[in-house]
């Protein structure tokens, strides 16, 4: 009996980075899988973004805050251009506190039909976990990156 205690006293830090090297793996592909999806619906059917939020959502874009699926929609649909493209550079992804949930910080920029240089911007997603299986956001934060 002695002889097997070393053993799992290794054993269990070495179990436990695997499952938290698992976790963070797990919490990157849930990330980038919701940017790819996200900024695709953006640029190529906004109005279809409304589908990600939930009525008790919340968005701060460039410092205005909306609250709820609705209301995010709409602040989408009345943005001052019908196309664009998202250049994504980095995507940050962390556990949160809330069981399941994740934080996703987005860095890129945003072209626009007819502007010659592009915009700079970071953006901030809570996604929480719902039932079969996919995730809404909870939380949603975007600011243009001037200078």
């Amino acid at each position: 009996m002695d002889l097997h205690l070393p053993y799992i006293r290794f054993q269990e830090p070495h179990d436990d980075r695997e499952r938290e090297r698992e976790m963070e793996e797990q919490v990157e592909l849930v990330g980038r899988a919701f940017v790819d999806h996200y900024y695709q619906l953006f640029d190529t059917d906004r109005a279809a973004l409304s589908s990600l939020y939930q009525p008790t959502s919340m968005l701060t874009f460039e410092g205005q805050k909306v609250l709820g699926a609705h209301a995010i929609s709409e602040k989408f649909m009345q943005l001052p251009f019908d196309k664009c493209q998202h250049h994504i550079s980095t995507i940050d992804s962390q556990p949160s506190s809330t069981s399941g949930g994740i934080v996703v910080f987005v860095s890129g920029s945003l072209a626009l039909p007819g502007e010659e240089h592009q915009l700079r911007f970071g953006q901030m997603f809570h996604l929480i976990p719902s039932t079969g299986g996919s995730f809404f956001v909870q939380n949603d934060m975007f600011r243009l990156n001037y200078g």
